[in-house]
């Protein structure tokens, strides 16, 4: 299992050492300036918003960011302490809590799931038209073993099929409606904008929502930090949080300022961020909606026992 792999290896990056330099910075920071690993993504937005409106630089924060290409492939910079702070689905987080591998202490939630976020596509003239039919078909998915297999997975025990049913293939986002063209794939798991983009462009059509029944209102991902740097940096991490919720509030109450912001760090034009919904920003991490992951991760088997969720929060409840 490739995330699993990817997971193990950071054992040998924390041998080598963890953590950056506590130096105190401005306004009593432990750290001043902090590193951040963030998907392309439109969850991200307010991380965006955050610094270009002066949240964080209030705080007597600043946050750096560098894109990343998945939150369990940037795990190892998380522990060796090239990155400070990680943008991560909660899956590729508790893989790792429940490897051993790493103890990722969750600070911030980035995105939970709305209708319309993620959806399961098949091609226009496609004659799948129910969830039963997949059975025997490939589905397409960003990366296997993670969030959104275990999402399809959900779907279709609803239509009473397994996830051996299927065969999930990896396929990067931008060149996923282009293999539901080609037939590489007969679905196909698509985010905002990507599913607009498919459906304006090759006429694609959506087979279901990807988060619904037992996946509603889905918490995607979430800002994690190391046991140990929330231990050496807490004003830091308080810093980071009062500028993310501050943030995230105005992505809340503004769609215009969430949109705005990813034209920055994304490759989206303009006219495909207007179709888009959002919608799922959170201001807050709650432990019922983590322990949904968790729980289901092991009925899928991607966790070997029950993972308490608690362990992942700072406090109970919410960080």
């Amino acid at each position: 299992m490739r995330i699993r792999a990817l997971l193990l290896t950071v054992i040998a990056v924390v041998a080598a050492g963890c953590g950056g330099d506590p130096t105190t910075g401005k306004a009593g920071l432990e750290k001043s300036t902090i590193t951040l690993g963030m998907l392309p993504l439109p969850e991200v937005a307010p991380i965006q918003i955050g610094i270009d409106k002066g949240y964080f630089e209030a705080q007597g924060l600043t946050v750096k960011v560098e894109i990343i290409q998945g939150g369990a492939a940037a795990m190892p910079d998380l522990l060796s302490g090239k990155l400070d702070v990680l943008h991560s689905n909660y899956v590729s987080a508790m893989l790792a809590a429940g490897l051993g591998v790493a103890k990722p202490k969750v600070i911030g939630e980035a995105y939970v799931a709305q209708d319309g976020n993620f959806v399961l596509m098949t091609k226009r003239d496609s004659p799948i038209t129910t969830l039963a039919h997949l059975k025997g078909k490939k589905v397409g998915v960003n990366t296997l073993n993670n969030v959104a297999t275990l999402a399809v997975s959900a779907l279709l025990k609803t239509a009473g099929l397994a996830p051996d049913d299927v065969k999930f293939v990896e396929q990067p986002f931008p060149q996923m409606a282009g293999a539901l063209d080609s037939g590489l794939v007969d679905a196909a798991v698509l985010p905002e904008p990507f599913w607009q983009t498919a459906a304006k462009d090759s006429g694609a059509r959506q087979l279901s929502e990807l988060f619904t029944a037992a996946t509603a209102k889905w918490p995607m991902a979430g800002y994690v930090v190391t046991d140990q740097f929330a231990l050496q940096h807490p004003k830091t991490v308080a810093a980071f949080q009062r500028g993310l919720q501050q943030a995230t509030t105005t992505a809340i109450s503004n769609s215009a300022d969430a949109k705005a912001a990813i034209l920055k760090y994304t490759k989206i034009d303009k006219a495909t961020a207007d179709l888009m919904r959002l919608g799922g920003y959170s201001t807050s991490v709650d432990k019922g909606r983590l322990q949904r992951v968790a729980d289901l991760m092991l009925e899928f088997g991607y966790l070997k026992e029950k993972l308490d969720v608690s362990s992942l929060l700072l406090t109970a409840g919410t960080s």
